[in-house]
């Protein structure tokens, strides 16, 4: 059990609510395990019997101590900016032994001005033995004003023996630049499982680099990511694995490019054991025409067909 203290609630406004409803697809609610970030501070906040959150005193950010009698528990710390400025968090994850968690984090950028309105998260996850993590991370801008909406996440795993991690990143709507960078390290047996989905649209650009060590024998990576880029935006993917023991690896980047936009996609794979096993796919490409007629026989303009379409892919 952790160490609890008393829970502050807090009145959220309209707008904030409706971005929450957005970034956290479980449902933020002021009870259990939360903390809400709003424009640079800490809202609302409380613990659960098995989780503790608790603010950093060097840093803007929070520790957050999971116990391993924590099973089949939720932490939900979402960021919401709803006023322009650069807002720098970070937040450091403590998994004991055994623990069975789902962490439901993720950015939201309502912004209405001229001026740039930009998020840097920075969290690292610190896992023990025999643990199962999952990392849940929503980004999402909206609004009508012509200043920069920007969110550069930077995550940090260190996965302990036997445990397995599963990452799930969505950015599918607004962001007008983002640059994610994620760097892994597996130990014996620990399993990591990563979907990446990605939109782009107008003039939106994005960058995503990862870096997988699997350094432990027997450790595992499965990496997918999905992306669709329109308009004319640029996407760039760099997805790193590296065996350094007796593993298995698979990375697959699969991309849909439409309008003028443009997609790079840059696999790296590194083999230091001899029993290293890694593979990478890798596929662009416009959507298929004979998905968009059927679709169109069944009454659907040419707009819909693609919607539906893209809706699948990334799902």
């Amino acid at each position: 059990m952790v160490s609890r203290k008393e829970a502050i609630t807090v009145k959220l406004n309209q707008v904030t609510e409706d971005v929450l409803k957005v970034i956290d697809s479980y449902g933020f609610k002021q009870e259990g395990a939360y903390n809400l970030r709003l424009n640079g501070m800490a809202v609302c906040h409380g613990d659960s019997r098995h989780i503790a959150i608790v603010k950093k005193t060097d840093l803007p950010g929070i520790d957050i101590r999971i116990s391993s009698e924590a099973q089949n528990e939720q932490v939900h710390i979402p960021v919401v900016m709803s006023e322009p400025g650069l807002d720098v968090v970070y937040n450091d994850f403590y998994v004991e032994d055994g623990a069975d968690v789902t962490i439901v984090a993720g950015c939201g950028i309502h912004g209405e001005g001229c001026s740039e309105t930009r998020h840097d998260g920075i969290h690292t996850f610190h896992v023990g033995k025999n643990a199962n993590v999952k990392y849940v991370e929503n980004h999402y801008a909206e609004g009508n004003g012509t200043g920069g909406k920007i969110l550069n996440p930077v995550t940090k795993i260190y996965v302990g023996e036997n445990s397995v991690f599963t990452l799930e990143t969505t950015q599918i709507k607004g962001v007008d630049s983002t640059k994610r960078e994620t760097f892994v390290e597996l130990g014996p047996n620990a399993k990591l499982y990563v979907t990446e989905k990605l939109m782009t649209h107008d003039a939106q650009h994005a960058i995503s680099n990862m870096e997988v060590k699997l350094n432990g024998e027997g450790s595992s990576a499965r990496i997918i990511s999905r992306s669709v880029a329109k308009g004319t935006s640029n996407q760039i993917f760099h997805p790193k694995a590296i065996g350094n023991n007796a593993c298995h690896a698979h990375v697959q980047c699969d991309s849909i490019i439409m309008d003028k936009a443009s997609i790079s996609s840059i696999p790296e794979i590194n083999a230091n054991h001899i029993d290293a096993q890694i593979i990478h796919e890798a596929a662009i490409g416009r959507i298929n025409d004979e998905q968009l007629i059927k679709l169109r026989t069944f009454g659907m303009s040419e707009e819909e067909a693609e919607a539906v379409i893209i809706e699948n892919f990334l799902n």
